[in-house]
């Protein structure tokens, strides 16, 4: 029953983990041929679109509002996820690391952050939800002027002999029409459902979880003969991505210690400032670097490293019962 209920908990870690290995390990390649239909068909737009339209239907709009009084807080965890964030990947770069893999580094490093684990973890640890609501809908709807900048800036850096080079405009349309559209259409949707919605929201919320497994499905299913024949990189993205996660989370807390932020208004800022979501780094890597099937292993694998150890720094955070 243990056993059971475990995975009950970290049902979405353990759909990660089948979706690699099954994908990777069907020897008829049905399953990944099936993931390139879906890619080749408009598949990652469709289900992206949808992830971000349950995203806004989940959004609860008068916490928003309630949120929006940090404001300075707000400003914290945007510079943390914005400005020390990618600075960090462009120091990490400089490791003896391939192409792919620091592809995947800083595709992680641009992102906003996430939609939904963050939240919880915020409200579990004894912060504010409604303020990590506000982080997360800034977040993402600023992502679509920062990430065409910032990724551009980061691929400059990598040394290579043929420049990496991507179409602004292109990632500025993609993330304004798969992101922030879907993301206000579903907090239009809850103004008019409003009570339905807030009873089914924790549907919804599984629902989006198995709409990003099939994501990274359909990534995992056009990189695998590169993912394959990883072998020793992944010791090296496992590594790498926990060596990130590290110090984004030291330099975070230390930033908190340093500003003097007290437990109860901290932790919004903590963990939206430094998770990161998983969607939209995966959409991007399998529509602009395809050929670098080592990203999709990185961007996953910080997510899950990430929730790992955001997790047990929950149990930390939280506050005694009673």
């Amino acid at each position: 029953m243990k056993l059971l209920d475990l995975i009950k908990k970290y049902w979405f870690l353990v759909g990660l983990v089948l979706v690699f290995g099954v994908t990777l390990a069907d020897v008829t390649d049905m399953t990944a041929e099936a993931g390139r239909w879906c890619k080749q068909h408009h598949g990652p737009n469709l289900v992206i679109f949808l992830v971000f339209l349950f995203s806004g239907i989940i959004l609860n709009p008068s916490q928003i509002r309630a949120g929006l009084k940090n404001l300075k807080g707000t400003l914290h965890a945007l510079i943390l996820i914005f400005i020390v964030s990618p600075v960090i990947a462009a120091i990490l770069q400089f490791l003896p690391l391939n192409t792919g893999v620091k592809i995947g580094l800083f595709l992680v490093a641009v992102m906003p952050t996430t939609m939904s684990s963050g939240v919880v973890m915020t409200g579990a640890s004894g912060g504010r939800m409604a303020h990590s609501l506000v982080i997360t809908v800034i977040a993402n709807i600023l992502a679509i002027a920062s990430i065409p900048v910032s990724l551009s800036l980061l691929l400059e850096i990598t040394g290579n002999e043929t420049p990496i080079i991507i179409d602004k405009a292109a990632v500025i349309a993609k993330i304004g029409l798969f992101v922030v559209v879907p993301l206000l259409a579903g907090l239009a949707v809850r103004s008019l459902f409003q009570h339905w919605i807030q009873a089914q929201s924790h549907r919804f919320q599984i629902v989006n979880q198995f709409l990003i497994l099939v994501i990274v499905w359909m990534g995992i299913s056009q990189s695998k003969p590169v993912v394959l024949e990883s072998g020793a990189q992944l010791i090296v993205i496992v590594l790498l991505v926990f060596t990130f996660h590290l110090i984004l989370l030291c330099a975070a807390w230390s930033s908190l210690w340093f500003c003097r932020i007290p437990p109860g208004r901290r932790e919004s800022i903590l963990f939206m400032g430094i998770q990161k979501t998983l969607p939209l780094s995966v959409i991007l890597q399998v529509t602009l670097f395809p050929e670098y099937g080592q990203a999709l292993l990185v961007c996953v694998g910080h997510h899950f490293i990430s929730l790992m150890i955001d997790g047990f720094l929950v149990g930390r955070l939280r506050p005694p019962a009673g």
